[in-house]
């Protein structure tokens, strides 16, 4: 039996039962549409993650008060814990490894000028911050290097707060009142959008020591340290932790590098990419379930055709070959109408809702139609095996 007549058959043996090739078609192909169309969401929020964070930047290590892990012993036995200060900051500074050292004091605070009102976030910053988070000052300038304990009261607006608070004017020189303290507004920053939900445009920076004492607060909630390139990750924190203890007397502190996070964001975004995943192959094992069962049938219904095809010099490879190309076309066709299907739904889901990343890698489309043949092959193995096992006399002999 030539190539051409095994192609013959299948396409003939397909069309002769369009129903029930439609239905176990369509049980792959929900499956694969929804592998496709969960696993491009999951992408997409990954690579969408992984690209907020790193706009400002690889070299970046944050410092937070308080001890995340404890070897067991009571912090309390060992000392009273020290938060995080201007001081602190001032010796990180002096790192042959630091670029720049940024204190941060984060806060939402009501904000007025010429008569106008409204609440923002705050941030509450040293001199390097547009530096170590690539941020850019549209106009003006950012806040200057004065003395951290005796910083002047300058302010930078966001572009939103500057547009709102200031509608047609040039905001620069102007005075502004924010909370209980009175400022002078020095710089207007670009247009930054939302990263990570928060936005970059609807804030205010003033200096980290007016932010201590607008919430009255003690200590900063976390010092970001700029590293420059060449150095290891590990070596500046052990560099930023032996700092730090000389000062404590003890690790009463966390630090937690860039990569970190993202290790931590990624390992997050796997499993939920492969949960969405496992939900799609759900879908597969119920179209698995139909090729396994309409080829059973089919050998029951054909068991005449098998024999006369043995008589005529079919050996029982030929047999099986051909039962099993049956199922693995029956679940190609499927996989492709479910790969066309998941990316047409993810690009219109994209369409719709632009805020929501998507991304559908050719690998996930060339694994999910091998995949779906595969799923076609080992589901028809047992029935092909079956029908290349019929004695061809008895075979006959049930017409």
């Amino acid at each position: 039996m030539g190539i051409f007549d095994q192609i013959r058959f299948i396409t003939t043996s397909i069309r002769a039962k369009r129903l029930q090739s439609f239905l176990t078609g369509l049980g792959i192909a929900v499956g694969i549409g929804a592998v496709i169309l969960l696993t491009s969401m999951g992408e997409g929020l990954q690579r969408f993650v992984i690209s907020e964070f790193t706009q400002f930047g690889t070299n970046l290590i944050a410092v937070n008060p308080g001890k995340v892990t404890t070897m067991g012993t009571p912090l309390g036995i060992l000392g009273s814990e020290r938060l995080l200060t201007l001081e602190d900051c001032d010796a990180l500074r002096r790192l042959p490894q630091a670029e720049a050292v940024v204190p941060m004091v984060q806060g939402n605070v009501e904000v007025s000028a010429g008569g106008r009102t409204r609440r923002i976030t705050l941030y509450g910053v040293g001199p390097e911050m547009d530096k170590a988070f690539r941020l850019q000052v549209g106009s003006g300038r950012f806040l200057p290097p004065d003395d951290p304990r005796l910083a002047r009261p300058f302010v930078v607006l966001g572009d939103k707060v500057a547009k709102e608070l200031f509608p047609g004017e040039n905001p620069l020189g102007r005075r502004i009142q924010i909370g209980n303290q009175p400022g002078r507004v020095i710089g207007v920053m670009e247009s930054k959008g939302q990263v990570l939900g928060f936005d970059m445009d609807d804030t205010v920076y003033i200096p980290a020591v007016r932010a201590l004492d607008l919430f009255d607060r003690e200590g900063l909630m976390e010092v970001d340290v700029l590293y420059r390139s060449g150095y290891k990750p590990a070596e500046v924190v052990a560099a930023i932790r032996r700092i730090l203890i000389n000062r404590h007397g003890q690790e009463d502190f966390t630090i937690t590098t860039q990569q970190q996070m993202l290790d931590v964001l990624g390992s997050v975004l796997d499993m939920l990419t492969v949960a969405v995943g496992a939900l799609g192959g759900i879908s597969l094992l119920v179209g698995s379930v139909g090729i396994f069962t309409i080829m059973t049938i089919a050998v029951r219904e054909r068991t005449a055709e098998i024999g006369l095809l043995r008589a005529l010099g079919a050996t029982r490879n030929h047999i099986l070959l051909l039962f099993l190309l049956e199922g693995t076309v029956l679940a190609g066709l499927g996989g492709t109408a479910g790969l066309v299907a998941g990316a047409s739904i993810a690009w219109l889901v994209h369409a719709f809702v632009p805020l929501l990343p998507v991304h559908t890698p050719w690998s996930f489309v060339v694994l999910a139609e091998l995949l779906a043949m595969t799923i076609g092959i080992v589901a028809g193995i047992l029935p092909a095996r079956q029908a290349a096992l019929l004695d061809p006399v008895e075979a006959l002999r049930s017409e």
